[in-house]
């Protein structure tokens, strides 16, 4: 089973906004179920609102209970723009799947726009445009092939030379991308309100309960927990998040740390449209905005994950931060009201491993997220609830376990 992260340390900004309680039971005795979803973070709880949607007998469980892992610890900025640019992916993947991959994403966004809308859940969505600055890893001649490669793909994107950046954003920059359509939003209240729905259709949520083994056979999987009682599914989800469990192939997939601070709320010194930021530097600074006019702001990215080093860094990788932010936006009050750390998965690509595992048709699991967690679970969502119904999703193949 998993082995135990400490998934993050410090105070995040999104427990300064009270998210609804979501209630659990004690589990007491063995039972059976349609569907096992193990984690009631984001992905657990798109997939569990997915699930029941669909008419499915759903249980939840999570070794520490719902919204308690890397859910709180994300900075939410939920872009259809993959970590490795669509030029890159390319090169990688081949020009078709690269293209799909970015299009799937992008109608990740539209459609959890569109559920959050039809479910009525108060996470405070706002659209945005997003800003990709040039840096590190791609400068303004490799910006613009890689605006023409958005284009010829069907996606939107406006090149930016520095003038225009400067006047309309206060940007000093070589030039940047602009893109519609992407959402901010509280990760937290998002999770909530999803678990909250799928609670409305009878799921059945257990926490603190930790599996400790998962047995499948050619109709059923039995999970075993640690205190006792065993569950039987006809198919489990393994929503755990960067905690990966021992039956996943752990290919092309590494854990990293992060580190992001956020701001007091200052709505009047925030630059126009409040679009997210990020550069094309390795590793990026990233930028957003709460709904109140704080700024969030992280990076600073290392290839670790002892949580004992990690933790250690807060108050020095915070100043840095602040000071990368006070660089770009020399007006804000940079101080961070808030610091914290985290750890999170990426693979070589960009893109998730999303899917049945390799052997095991009734066990589906989600990960490899980088810095798109939540546009991924939303495909994850979507993938794993048609191939639970024996329905075939036609990107299924680009992120799946053995592509």
């Amino acid at each position: 089973m998993p082995r135990k992260l400490d998934l993050r340390t410090g105070r995040p900004v999104w427990s300064t906004y009270r998210a609804p309680v979501v209630p659990t039971a004690s589990l007491t005795r063995d039972v059976k179920t349609d569907v096992l979803i193990i984690g009631m973070g984001i992905s657990g709880a798109m997939m569990a609102e997915a699930l029941t949607a669909d008419g499915h007998e759903v249980i939840c469980i999570d070794r520490r209970g719902p919204l308690k892992g890397s859910t709180p610890a994300t900075t939410a900025l939920v872009q259809f723009e993959i970590d490795q640019p669509l030029s890159t992916l390319s090169r990688m993947i081949g020009k078709t799947s690269a293209r799909q991959a970015w299009r799937r994403s992008r109608l990740a966004v539209t459609n959890l726009a569109g559920r959050i809308a039809e479910l009525g859940i108060k996470c405070r969505p706002t659209r945005t445009q997003s800003l990709y600055l040039a840096g590190t890893v791609l400068g303004p001649a490799e910006l613009r092939e890689e605006a023409d490669a958005r284009r010829q793909a069907g996606i939107k994107a406006t090149y930016l030379t520095p003038a225009p950046l400067a006047e309309r954003y206060g940007i000093d920059r070589d030039g940047a991308i602009l893109s519609p359509d992407n959402i901010a939003l509280d990760p937290r209240k998002l999770t909530a309100g999803l678990l909250l729905k799928a609670l409305e259709r009878n799921a059945r949520f257990y926490a603190p309960v930790e599996a400790t083994a998962i047995e499948g056979s050619a109709d059923e999987v039995v999970v075993a927990t640690k205190d006792g009682p065993a569950i039987t599914a006809r198919h489990v989800v393994l929503a755990t998040g960067y905690e990966l469990v021992d039956i996943v192939p752990a290919a092309a997939h590494q854990v990293i740390s992060t580190w992001a601070i956020a701001t007091r709320p200052q709505p009047r010194k925030l630059w126009p449209g409040a679009a997210f930021i990020w550069e094309a530097s390795d590793p990026y600074l990233y930028v957003r905005a709460t709904a109140d006019g704080r700024v969030i702001c992280g990076g600073e990215d290392e290839d670790f994950v002892d949580e004992t080093r990690r933790d250690e860094l807060i108050a020095d990788k915070s100043a840095r931060i602040a000071a990368k932010l006070g660089q770009l936006f020399p007006h804000l009050d940079v101080d961070p009201e808030f610091a914290w750390t985290g750890s999170f998965g990426t693979t070589t690509t960009g893109l998730p491993y999303i899917g049945a595992i390799p052997r095991h048709p009734r066990i589906h699991a989600v990960m490899g997220y980088g810095g798109n967690g939540i546009t991924f679970s939303q495909i994850a969502s979507e993938i794993i609830s048609a191939s639970i119904k024996g329905l075939a999703d036609t990107d299924a193949e680009l992120f799946a376990f053995n592509r």
